[in-house]
């Protein structure tokens, strides 16, 4: 198969994306080096400075993110073009999105609705840029953004508009979680949501059956051992039908990595078999009403007495706990230690609730947090007096390591989050597409009018380079790197796209967007938790930024 013909493809456009990244990754530089002028102190990262300046290095963050995502796409695309496989429906949308992260980064980056990072705020920006941007212009014109969605259009029903650059097995993966969902999620998931019911427990038995709970652990304890890019590509496709199916796996994803990198042999005997084959329910207890993202600062506690621990305190939002059967609970150990390092992680059991009764454990009581968006687990408040844990159950039979434990797992949650958010912004792309193409006004569709056509195809310009970040992420995971900025940047990133896609798709629908009973609107609530929950985006870009910085020195 050889590159598709089309005139609106760009001359040499995988090198073109090259320039396009190696610009971006050098005002990506020169914003550091003009933030860590303004937050350096003898040498080092100030954190109060850093504080002062957030909007400067949160700015960093974004553009930081920005190169890395057209560095991957430059990537993707001369992996597709050595293949005989850059098509225009690759190419397209790649130039787009090159043209548009630079434009943004000369003129200004949306953080969010509100907040605008304009480079020229901490430095005068480089004349080269305009020459970059001015060869990828003519790949932004409106005759390319119509013929985007002449292309979504042929795609509709596929698992994307683009080629993947997975391998064979990963290819298949992602068609048969396709299918399924399409099958198994699509038809009842506004109905799931509406009724706010749980998902179906014949559901979760059909995802572990296929491998879901399990997907990245070892063989040896009954997971498919395939990998974090396996999880982005199924994450994506459950989520694509609804994000409380994409996200059934995510406190499984927890749990096992938990106990596989710091559980003790005889932890690992008892829990891993039954979380990989989804017979036991995971929820992740560690947020508390007073400590957010400050995890450092938890007052939960837990008193040993003799071969128990007695908990008290109280934690909240927790997703999926009434019908949980193991807790991976983080509290204060250490009465004495203030900080992180009096914590410790539990693997406590409970029995699974009812809608009448959530938390039938003594010491245990709780109730439902009513929720916009993000149902069919629901999210609960916890309070704990005296509920019991054998001390078999303290991870690693190691106090004082909770927060280190836990950190471990961030990489991964965050890449999964990328992965959710993906699937979020492919769903409110395609009921976009749906919609325009059959709603006509004016004896046409509205696809065809230009700020319809822009939007759509923004949307899909933007997946595609999130999709990009997320699997780069994914596979620095796989091979053992230090990923913790990578995952971070993917997570911030795909949240926003998903949001903005959500909300465009319901513009795109006008008021039938609004009516409850119409799916975008479910997926326009849905969207809005991605850019809260694993690190809020203003956390996450304040992470990014410290990394950054403390890397520059």
């Amino acid at each position: 198969m050889t590159v598709t013909p089309s005139s609106l493809i760009l001359p040499h456009l995988p090198r073109l994306l090259d320039d396009a990244a190696a610009e971006a990754a050098s005002l990506a530089s020169a914003i550091g080096a003009a933030v860590s002028g303004r937050v350096l102190r003898d040498g080092r990262v100030d954190r109060a400075a850093v504080d002062a300046e957030q909007h400067a290095a949160h700015g960093l963050a974004w553009a930081a993110a920005y190169a890395e995502t057209l560095r991957q796409t430059a990537a993707w695309a001369h992996a597709l073009e050595a293949e005989g496989r850059l098509t225009e429906a690759e190419a397209l949308p790649a130039q787009l999105l090159a043209h548009e992260y630079l434009s943004q980064l000369q003129g200004g980056v949306p953080m969010n609705q509100g907040e605008i990072f304009r480079p020229a705020d901490v430095f005068a920006p480089a004349e080269r840029l305009s020459h970059v941007l001015g060869r990828l212009r003519p790949g932004a014109s409106q005759a390319v953004k119509h013929r985007i969605v002449e292309l979504l259009e042929q795609a509709r029903g596929r698992p994307s508009l683009e080629a993947s650059g997975l391998d064979e097995t990963l290819e298949a993966i992602r068609d048969q979680f396709h299918a399924f969902t399409e099958e198994r999620i699509v038809p009842h998931a506004h109905g799931w949501h509406m009724r706010d019911e749980l998902i179906p427990l014949s559901l979760l038995q059909e995802l572990g059956d296929l491998g879901v709970f399990g997907l990245t652990a070892p063989e040896a304890w009954g997971g498919s051992g395939l990998g974090k890019v396996a999880m982005c590509v199924v994450s994506e496709a459950l989520s694509r039908g609804w994000i409380g199916t994409g996200s059934l796996g995510t406190r499984s994803e927890i749990a096992a990595e938990l106990i596989l990198a710091h559980g003790t042999p005889a932890q690992k005997e008892r829990f891993l078999p039954c979380i990989t084959a989804g017979t036991t329910i995971p929820t992740a207890v560690f947020t508390e009403p007073e400590a957010g993202s400050d995890l450092g600062s938890l007052r939960t506690r837990a008193v040993r007495e003799g071969d128990v621990w007695k908990v008290y305190g109280a934690k909240t939002w927790i997703t999926h706990a009434a019908r949980a059967d193991l807790m991976t609970l983080l509290v204060r150990t250490d009465p004495d230690r203030k900080d992180h390092r009096g914590l410790s992680m539990f693997l406590a059991e409970k029995p699974r609730g009812t809608e009448g009764q959530p938390f039938p454990a003594p010491g245990m009581t709780g109730g439902e947090i009513g929720v916009i968006g993000y149902r069919g687990m629901k999210e609960y408040e916890i309070g704990f007096d005296g509920f019991e844990v054998p001390h078999a159950n303290l991870l690693g039979g190691q106090e004082g390591q909770g927060f280190v434990q836990l950190m471990a797992t961030f990489e991964s949650a965050r890449i999964q989050t990328a992965a959710r958010a993906l699937g979020v912004a492919q769903n409110a792309l395609d009921l976009a597409v749906d919609y325009a193409l059959t709603r006509r006004q004016f004896g046409e569709p509205i696809a065809r009018f230009p700020r319809v056509a822009n939007k759509l195809a923004m949307m899909a310009a933007e997946i595609l380079g999130a999709r990009r970040l997320a699997w780069f992420a994914a596979r620095a995971k796989d091979e053992g790197r230090r990923c913790d900025l990578e995952a971070g940047m993917a997570k911030l990133t795909a949240a926003r796209i998903a949001w903005a896609a959500a909300d465009n798709a319901v513009q795109i629908h006008g008021g039938t967007g609004f009516a409850v009973e119409t799916p975008i609107s479910r997926v326009l609530a849905d969207a809005r938790i991605l850019n809260i929950f694993e690190g809020a985006g203003e956390i996450q870009a304040q992470v990014i930024a410290r990394r950054l910085l403390e890397g520059a020195n």
